[in-house]
């Protein structure tokens, strides 16, 4: 597990402090539960620690006590958050059904106010270790960092102009041979990629191929999941094929007699014994086919069969690091500032001739002043080491100085596997099931919050647009592994656990993975606080799941055959995906989760109908019923206002069913199906849906049987 910490913690307790400035929760819980004195004690705690958040986080680097002092303020914030939410969720609760239990039976409250009680002490005691810590109140400053969001145009390869020449030669000799591999070699973030999508998007030298495929295999070489991704990559589409022998033929029967040009992108291995099985459909192709390999490691290209020495690429010189930084930053060519060039060469200098590093940290000075630009030189996290050479200091820097609202949605991007697409719909979503989005005013959508977050994390190149499809966008190896380094303790992925590693109790935000979990199951069921946990496998029943994580707000499934009830009492649930699962029905306890935002049904064929109280989900925003096997709506639907994506709606026969229930639904987006449209008998029902003043709808389809 990782051992550095985080350094968004003063965003995460501004969000805890703001729920004080609401109305409706002080009314409803403050005031009635938790009693003034102890709020008064909470939000002083708050606020002091918050004061040494700022000294702390550049302090944590290289100082493990400060370090601890982070993880164990952020596990007590986190504590306070949960209670908090789940204070404002019973009290609401109570106020709805109009009842208020006795005393002698709020036992649960009683205890809640206790751990509150135990959260403020344990906030109070971690400010009195300032002086012991060196920790000082620091101001945090007025910038921004702000920068527009089109730096995701591809600018120019800068100082690869005779690493150029050198691909063009060898992919020029290749004609002499059937297959060719030519391997471009160099460590993380020194341009292997760029150079490879320079040649790959190079129409002229391009010329004369039939096939081509781009391929990140990564660290983990699965020679079955390779081959059936470039046989994706050559379709343009899906593989349904599995067995291994099967996707070698195809592959085979794919490139025979076809010259092609293949990039396997960031390869690791050098295994010689899969690359032997994985590169023989390739040795049926014409003459000049080529394979275009990057890797870090210099055996890779030599194991896998090639006709040249690999192409090392060298670090960039410092005045091709300037150009880079200077592109990036916006500086112009002529007529800059002698004052912000002087101190942005002396920026790139430290860059260490890496053009990521370079690219990150033009990107963040962009529209900012010399003083501005100062600070980025000045910063102690230039001296930052570790044994980890991963993480490099530039790429921190440029974290570091992130808003802290956007620094909790890139490290929640520690979740998923390196070279993961991401897909900027199904990552808001998720940001906001977390309660990372802050609306600041009424006229703005949740969703459109987060697509501003998502664009203006990609305007700094945290984000990139995925090179061959714009639906998807991909991270950098080296910021992925920055966002595992700040993630710390608390957010785990068990594919990437060790055979000797454990669960730490901190962890809060848990993926599991495609394979079994069972060597870590019993440490999984220890983790009460969980508030994440995806891809959940048949290991784990929603009845055990229910019963241990009572904190859960996004929860997935991978296999999944019955909901049981007891799916009701996850009460803080604002994202459950049971898409692709077995499931026939859905429980009506499931519609007592009144902050259930997303609810994802893709694809679960033998689902036919849905809870007839589902229109009680008043917090529900997104509802994916696509490629189901439901007959009708539930009837109510109307009252479901807060809709922003209904996929589809299955019309009904009855009143409360029909296409006239479309009509308070006011707030849809996106693309909309109507099946069943022959269930319309009355002209006046379908007017009554309203279909033309739902101005957010781009794609409506229709259909009857």
């Amino acid at each position: 597990m990782n051992k550095v910490g985080e350094a968004f913690l003063s965003g995460f307790i501004t969000v805890l402090l703001e729920r004080f400035i609401s109305a409706e929760t002080y009314n409803l819980v403050v005031g009635k539960k938790l009693g003034p004195e102890l709020v008064r004690r909470l939000k002083t705690a708050l606020l002091a620690a918050e004061a040494l958040v700022a000294d702390a986080e550049q302090k944590q680097f290289g100082n493990q006590l400060v370090k601890k002092w982070l993880d164990d303020l952020r596990d007590a914030v986190y504590k306070a958050d949960d209670l908090l939410d789940r204070f404002c969720i019973k009290a609401a609760t109570q106020k709805k059904v109009g009842t208020f239990l006795p005393s002698f039976l709020n036992f649960e409250e009683r205890q809640m106010v206790n751990e509150i009680e135990e959260v403020v002490r344990t906030i109070e005691d971690l400010e009195r270790c300032k002086e012991s810590l060196g920790l000082e109140k620091i101001p945090t400053g007025s910038s921004s960092w702000r920068v527009p969001s089109t730096s995701l145009a591809r600018g120019n390869v800068y100082g690869r102009e005779d690493d150029q020449k050198a691909l063009v030669q060898m992919l020029n000799d290749n004609n002499e041979h059937h297959l060719s591999v030519i391997s471009i070699v160099g460590i993380g973030g020194v341009g292997k990629t760029t150079l490879a999508q320079w040649l790959y998007n190079n129409a002229e030298l391009m010329e004369g191929f039939h096939k081509k495929a781009w391929v990140c295999v990564s660290e983990k070489f699965d020679v079955v999941e390779t081959t059936r991704n470039v046989i994706k990559q050559i379709h343009g589409g899906t593989c349904s094929l599995d067995d291994f022998n099967s996707l070698q033929n195809a592959l085979k029967e794919e490139l025979s007699n076809k010259k092609f040009f293949i990039v396997l992108d960031d390869v690791w291995s050098n295994d010689q014994h899969q690359w032997r099985n994985f590169i023989t459909p390739f040795q049926y192709g014409a003459k000049g086919s080529t394979i275009l390999l990057t890797t870090r490691k210099e055996n890779v290209g030599l194991v896998a069969q090639t006709n040249y020495q690999p192409l090392i690429l060298n670090t960039l010189s410092e005045d091709q690091c300037w150009s880079v930084f200077a592109s990036s930053a916006s500086f112009p060519e002529s007529n800059g500032s002698p004052a912000l060039e002087e101190i942005g060469k002396k920026i790139a200098k430290k860059c260490d001739g890496l053009p990521l590093a370079a690219e990150t940290l033009g990107s963040l000075c962009r529209n900012h002043e010399a003083e501005e630009w100062g600070e980025i030189l000045k910063s102690d996290i230039w001296e930052f080491s570790t044994n980890d050479s991963k993480i490099i200091p530039a790429l921190l820097i440029s974290y570091y100085h992130l808003p802290p609202y956007l620094k909790r949605c890139f490290v929640y991007c520690s979740l998923f596997p390196k070279d993961y697409k991401f897909k900027k719909e199904e990552l808001i979503l998720l940001w906001m099931a977390e309660d990372l989005l802050r609306v600041s005013n009424r006229r703005e959508t949740l969703e459109e919050v987060g697509s501003k977050y998502f664009d203006d994390l990609a305007s700094r190149l945290f984000f990139k647009e995925h090179q061959y499809n714009d639906d998807y966008f991909v991270m950098h190896d080296l910021l992925h592994d920055l966002a595992i380094f700040l993630a710390g303790d608390f957010y785990c992925r068990l594919d990437e656990l060790g055979e000797e590693e454990v669960l730490r109790s901190l962890t809060r935000h848990l993926k599991s993975g495609k394979f079994s979990v069972s060597k870590t199951f019993n440490s999984i069921a220890t983790l009460e606080s969980l508030r994440t946990f995806l891809y959940v496998n048949d290991l784990f029943s929603m009845e055990s799941i229910a019963s241990k994580f009572k904190y859960l707000r996004v929860l997935s499934f991978t296999k999944l055959d019955v909901v049981p009830n007891s799916i009701g009492e996850l009460i803080h649930l604002r994202y459950l995906d049971l898409s692709m699962t077995d499931i026939k029905t859905l429980p009506e306890s499931l519609c007592s989760l009144c902050n259930l935002q997303t609810l994802k049904l893709y694809y679960c064929r033998k689902l036919a109908t849905l809870p007839s109280g589902l229109h009680n989900l008043v917090s529900l925003r997104h509802l994916d019923i696509r490629r189901t096997s439901l007959e009708e709506m539930p009837g109510k639907m109307s009252k479901l206002n807060q809709l922003h994506i209904l996929s589809s709606f299955v019309v009904g026969k009855h009143e409360n069913n029909g296409i006239q229930e479309l009509g308070g639904l006011v707030n849809l987006h996106g693309s909309v199906e109507i099946k069943k449209l022959e269930n319309i008998v009355d002209v006046n029902e379908a007017k009554r849906a309203k279909i033309m003043d739902k101005k957010h709808i781009d794609e409506l389809c229709l259909e009857w049987s």
